[in-house]
């Protein structure tokens, strides 16, 4: 089936949604955390169908939910994107060796004691 979608662009237009969306108690993006693990797409007919795989800095987060359900919401702000699914995994474990150099900046800067 021929490709009618540009997933680079699409991708990168999900990834700066995507960095619009904080932890409430993290000073940095879910991105930059290095919650995200996955971005894949599926084309179905003319239907663009996107998954994230992604993780939590802690299983016992209390926010879990809304991040989940925020992660699908900017999604599917993208035009492109027609349906999202979000999933969470736990494997392999979040740690801070995966934040971008920006997030490590950020949590320095503003005294932010490491999520554990």
């Amino acid at each position: 089936m021929e490709t009618i979608f540009d997933l680079k662009s699409i991708e990168e237009k999900i990834i700066e949604n995507l960095k619009k969306v904080y932890d409430p108690e993290i000073p940095s993006n879910i991105y930059d955390l290095g919650l995200i693990y996955n971005i894949e797409f599926e084309q179905k007919d003319r239907y663009l169908h996107c998954t994230i795989t992604m993780t939590l800095t802690s299983p016992t987060c209390p926010v879990a939910e809304s991040l989940l359900e925020q992660v699908k919401y900017v999604t599917l702000a993208v035009d492109e994107v027609d349906e999202a699914k979000v999933t969470l995994v736990f494997s392999p474990p979040w740690d801070p060796s995966m934040m971008s150099e920006d997030a490590k900046e950020i949590m320095g800067a503003s005294g932010a004691a490491m999520p554990f």
